[in-house]
């Protein structure tokens, strides 16, 4: 998928998570967010091993921290134009140092820049104006991220492939810790998450988390085809409105 990505088009990538997933079920804004995505890759084990024990349903999982990994360190090459947007000069270092990225453009956004329409503005115009790239990845939170990937699309004027990678990088540059595998394998990743900042994530985990469990007696996936391309993508459709997730 990302291999086969030139800079002719634009497209972009989200990696919807459990909370995502009940913020997509509850905000109309943000499902046109992901009705928009070229790509929507199911970034949680959790949600993969709770859904088949509610469904009896099997979905691939694809880790936004182990995409960008291997986007970096397999696909991307030393000349192609890659965009980093969040995250300090000092991880745009590390990155270019890495993998050989010679020519990474590293932008730094201000702290809930999203709520000023000229700091949004700014961002979106250094993007464009950095392009065409190969890869934009977009390390500023949800749904930060995925606003300004949508309105990259509607201007028009980008080329490339954006992904919206959350804490990926803080993993790559060792600013956050990840789970052992076996605590990733298990699908409680979230809980070692919990445990290293607990006041950062209790809200997110133990009061908004158990939603899911809720939400998804009225989740219904389904197969359908990606808008961009033809491989087969699961979707999330619920019985409220046009509510639909599509998932590689």
């Amino acid at each position: 998928m990302a291999s086969g990505y030139g800079s002719e088009r634009f497209g972009y990538i989200v990696t919807p998570n459990v909370d995502h997933v009940i913020r997509h079920h509850f905000d109309k804004g943000f499902r046109t967010l992901y009705e928009q995505a070229g790509y929507v890759l199911l970034d949680s084990r959790f949600l993969s091993h709770t859904v088949g024990l509610v469904k009896r349903q099997v979905f691939r999982v694809c880790l936004g921290s182990d995409l960008t990994t291997e986007v970096l360190s397999k696909v991307a090459r030393p000349l192609d134009v890659v965009v980093l947007v969040g995250g300090s000069a000092q991880q745009a270092q590390q990155l270019r140092d890495r993998f050989e990225l010679r020519r990474l453009h590293h932008i730094d956004p201000p702290m809930n820049f999203i709520n000023d329409p000229e700091a949004v503005e700014s961002c979106l115009r250094t993007i464009e104006g950095v392009g065409p790239f190969r890869f934009c990845f977009l390390a500023i939170g949800s749904p930060q991220q995925e606003i300004i990937a949508q309105k990259l699309k509607e201007r028009g004027h980008a080329r490339g492939l954006a992904l919206c990678v959350g804490a990926a990088i803080n993993y790559m540059t060792g600013i956050e810790r990840r789970a052992p595998q076996w605590m990733q394998r298990t699908g409680f990743e979230w809980l070692f998450r919990l445990l290293q900042n607990p006041r950062r994530m209790a809200k997110r985990y133990l009061v908004r988390g158990p939603l899911i469990f809720l939400l998804l007696w009225q989740i219904e996936f389904r197969v359908r085809k990606s808008p961009v391309s033809s491989e087969p993508v699961i979707s999330s459709s619920t019985a409220i409105g046009d509510n639909t997730v599509p998932i590689l």
